[in-house]
């Protein structure tokens, strides 16, 4: 059994209170010094000797050996986690840095799967399933297009040239094929034209404009980026959408496309702490998803420079203009740093074609494509829409037993989500607590909730 310390003081203290000089002389010849008595505490001064042997002394290096200390803080051997030059590219340090191959952050050392736990199967495009999709059901859609030679569109993924790791992405993400936007939208987008998109939401319109932003930047010629010492960013391409909402949308599943690619995406909207997105943004960013309002107060800050934008998406353009957005979004474009139309490569995609977004298509795209896809202005074919008139006194009955035949009608193992809009804040807290009383977990959005805390609960 392994002693104490204060056994081997007590053991010490007797020792050196039986020695005598046959001990001393004994010693003489291996220790030239004189024995010197140890310190014992007033209270095991008069504590018998213990039974047990004293623990072997330390044998190490001294402590004042500058060795002992080569590895790690208590002597040890020293891991590979050590730093390697200036960009600190060891194997377990700070992995990437800055001397990657676009200038910004290497993801492939420390990024996280944005896939979460799911298997990674190997499967060809055409044998993977995806449940969530009807896919026969886009043969039907109409799609038009004019303009000056027109790249020929595509019927599978395994047709365009996008890379080993892109289709590696698009094979975790089960897409089958791709929807009538992706099969003209990405020769178009890899051709280098501009576009102009009309296609209704649900229509796959982020994969069509991301998988050639990331394919251009990993194929692209490396970019030179300005020094990092004033704490500028410079991405290569930028994604405008209108709401924090979408643009959360779009930087997870541009995560997703751009895993173990090398390209970094990271989103910037209002509403949220700018000191955390401003740290993310000094980490490197290859691509930037934002609103109008947070990226010019970036731009305000010169914490983020457009000098280099090589593409330029604008996601539900007439909703932008809708929500007023427009000053801002040619305060971005045509009165900043960012180059030129033509020096750039420009996707617009909108819902609708009406006047204002024809205007801003001829001042931002240069020589662009129109693609139109489906019918401009209408819904989906895809949702199925019932009006029903209800009395007032039955609206909450007639609720519940939509929401209890969905529940029953619903897909193994997934959740049924219902969204329900109502006319007041107040009204919207009474059936949040209605709901919730009734068994049915519901939260609530509106203007007097903080956009954490909604965050938060709809997350």
């Amino acid at each position: 059994m392994r002693t104490s310390w204060a056994d081997l003081a007590a053991n010490s203290a007797a020792e050196n209170a039986t020695s005598g000089p046959s001990a001393s002389n004994a010693v003489a010849g291996t220790a030239a010094a004189p024995t010197r008595s140890t310190y014992v505490p007033p209270h095991l001064r008069n504590r018998p000797p213990s039974a047990d042997p004293p623990a072997p002394a330390y044998t190490g290096p001294p402590a004042n050996d500058r060795g002992g200390f080569s590895g790690s803080r208590w002597g040890g051997p020293r891991n590979d986690n050590s730093r390697s030059g200036p960009g600190y590219g060891g194997n377990g340090g700070r992995g990437g840095g800055w001397g990657s191959r676009s200038g910004g952050w290497d993801g492939r050392v420390r990024e996280v799967n944005p896939f979460g736990e799911e298997e990674e199967t190997e499967q060809p495009f055409s044998e993977q399933e995806n449940s969530g999709i009807n896919f026969d059901a886009y043969e039907d859609i109409p799609v038009e297009t004019s303009g000056d030679n027109v790249p020929t569109p595509v019927n599978t993924f395994a047709d365009i040239d996008l890379g080993d790791a892109l289709n590696k992405n698009i094979q975790r993400c089960k897409y089958v094929k791709p929807t009538p936007v992706q099969r003209h939208a990405i020769p178009i987008s890899l051709a280098g034209r501009d576009l102009m998109a009309c296609a209704q939401t649900g229509s796959g319109k982020t994969a069509a404009f991301c998988f050639p932003i990331i394919s251009g930047i990993m194929t692209g010629q490396p970019a030179q980026r300005p020094p990092r010492g004033a704490h500028t960013v410079y991405p290569l391409a930028l994604i405008l959408s209108p709401t924090r909402e979408l643009s959360i949308q779009i930087h997870e599943e541009a995560r997703k496309f751009s895993y173990q690619t090398g390209v970094r995406v990271v989103v910037a909207y209002g509403g949220a702490p700018i000191n955390q997105q401003l740290r993310e943004l000094e980490r490197g960013v290859d691509i930037l998803v934002a609103t109008p309002g947070r990226l010019v107060d970036l731009l305000e800050r010169a914490r983020v420079s457009l000098q280099m934008i090589r593409y330029l998406a604008l996601d539900e353009a007439d909703r932008m203009l809708d929500m007023g957005f427009e000053p801002q979004i040619r305060k971005i474009v045509e009165q900043m740093d960012m180059p030129p139309p033509g020096a750039r490569q420009t996707m617009l995609f909108s819902a609708t074609f009406p006047k204002e977004i024809q205007r801003l298509a001829s001042d931002f795209l240069a020589k662009y494509i129109f693609l139109a896809v489906g019918r401009v202005g209408s819904s989906t074919d895809l949702i199925v829409q019932r009006v029903e008139f209800v009395h007032e006194s039955d609206k909450r009955s007639h609720l519940m037993d939509l929401l209890h035949a969905q529940r029953a009608n619903g897909v193994q193992g997934k959740q049924a989500l219902t969204l329900v809009f109502v006319e007041t804040k107040k009204g919207a807290d009474s059936l949040e607590h209605w709901l919730c009383m009734n068994g049915f977990p519901a939260t609530t959005i509106h203007g007097d909730r903080s956009q954490q805390r909604t965050s938060i609960e709809v997350i």
